[in-house]
């Protein structure tokens, strides 16, 4: 499971000239069931994804697609981690070994 941290690279009315596309983009990889979660940053300076099903090259490559990265609007950090415990709704999500 990954946590991707977007970091707005310029100002907010650059980023919002990009927002549209940019939710298109996140659509289809809910669609794909690669992304679960996804929201800004408060204050907003950026963004938050929550991915699980890839590799993390994969997730690279999905990520390069990102209008925000293509336009150097943000940056983005990805951390991978092990989900090992959570409340009783999300336990599917759980890695179980």
């Amino acid at each position: 499971m990954f946590i991707v941290l977007l970091e707005y690279k310029v100002p907010l009315d650059s980023v919002d000239k990009y927002l549209e596309a940019h939710r298109l983009f996140l659509n289809k990889w809910y669609q794909e069931k690669i992304f679960i979660f996804s929201g800004r940053k408060i204050p907003r300076t950026g963004g938050v994804i929550l991915a699980s099903g890839v590799r993390r090259e994969a997730l690279e490559a999905i990520l390069a697609q990102d209008p925000f990265l293509i336009n150097k609007i943000a940056e983005y950090q990805i951390i991978e981690f092990q989900l090992t415990r959570s409340c009783q709704e999300f336990e599917s999500l759980l890695d179980v070994e």
